[in-house]
């Protein structure tokens, strides 16, 4: 993994815990691997577009070799960020969990970067939506802080988290289906006990970072 593509979502800043949580596996990895490239993308103190009515007419214009230059010009951004996208090894998204999604900023990032004919292709098969991803032998970390305990795999409130099976989903139908999550569990409890999983979290992402 040489080059990584390290995306923020939460609009804490540095007062954020999954922001954090990433920067130590960012770290740790950087540390045994020298060499390595990394970019960092705003998403969550920084204004994202949301798609509107001209980014669809462009992305969806039969001739895309043929967009006039207005449409080209709507693209322009989320042309941007597929290209960061597509030029990194690992993506490394930061997030907390938001009323058991994920934060409009990262959600508009994802909104930019699935695109018909960069990231994925759309075909009809007897009248049948076939997609096809378009982006391969990329991986992701998922590095997500949450208010409670019990949203992860097997837990009780399970079926409430949004956030990253939503991330799994959108990458997953791009082609970045080997994703990594950990979690950090308990923000919302008492300080100690969420400091107990932070801890927990942070000692697994630098192990991580001898793996990947």
């Amino acid at each position: 993994m040489s080059k990584i593509l390290a995306v923020h979502a939460s609009p804490r800043g540095e007062r954020s815990h999954s922001r954090r949580l990433a920067e130590a596996f960012l770290s740790a990895f950087q540390a045994r691997n020298p060499q390595a490239s990394l970019t960092r993308r705003e998403v969550g103190r920084a204004l994202i577009p949301p798609v509107n009515e001209a980014f669809v007419a462009a992305a969806f214009y039969p001739q895309p070799e043929a967009r006039p230059l207005s449409m080209q010009a709507d693209l322009a951004f989320s042309d941007e960020l597929v290209g960061e996208l597509l030029g990194h090894d690992l993506l490394v998204i930061s997030t907390p969990m938001h009323n058991f999604s994920v934060p409009s900023g990262l959600k508009a990032w994802i909104d930019q970067i699935v695109r018909i004919g960069l990231t994925f292709n759309h075909t009809l098969d007897n009248g049948v939506a076939q997609y096809e991803p378009l982006v391969h032998g990329k991986k992701a970390l998922i590095v997500t802080s949450r208010g409670g305990f019990g949203f992860g795999p097997g837990g009780e409130l399970e079926a409430m988290n949004h956030a990253d099976p939503l991330l799994r989903t959108a990458l997953g139908f791009i082609g970045i289906t080997d994703v990594t999550v950990v979690a950090a569990e308990g923000e919302e409890s008492e300080a100690r006990t969420f400091a107990v999983s932070a801890a927990e979290a942070e000692q697994r992402l630098v192990a991580l970072a001898r793996e990947f």
